[in-house]
């Protein structure tokens, strides 16, 4: 199915199904072929300089996410304790 679009989906980014997320390593170990002889290529220092940053600031995103999701548990845990108590106070039982 090439050049087919992704559908989108509320509330999130368009991404073809068959798209997987990068992960730091993937990033960091990507190389590259040489250019064929007679073409100009890429200086290969400043590409993996590049790839590594881009991994870094992967790496931190995904670091971030990990600790908001921890997060939003913990709320979620707080919250339900909280009704729970609430509906306990006021009589109300499961």
């Amino acid at each position: 199915m090439p050049n087919q679009r992704p559908v989108p989906v509320r509330g999130a980014t368009y991404r073809s199904a068959a798209y997987a997320g990068l992960l730091p390593w993937q990033v960091r170990g990507r190389r590259f072929r040489r250019a064929r002889l007679g073409r100009r290529g890429l200086a290969p220092d400043e590409v993996y300089a590049f790839l590594d940053r881009v991994a870094g600031d992967l790496a931190a995103v995904q670091h971030a996410l990990a600790e908001s999701r921890r997060e939003t548990a913990r709320v979620k845990g707080a919250l339900r304790d909280w009704q729970s108590a609430q509906a306990r106070a006021r009589g109300y039982h499961r």
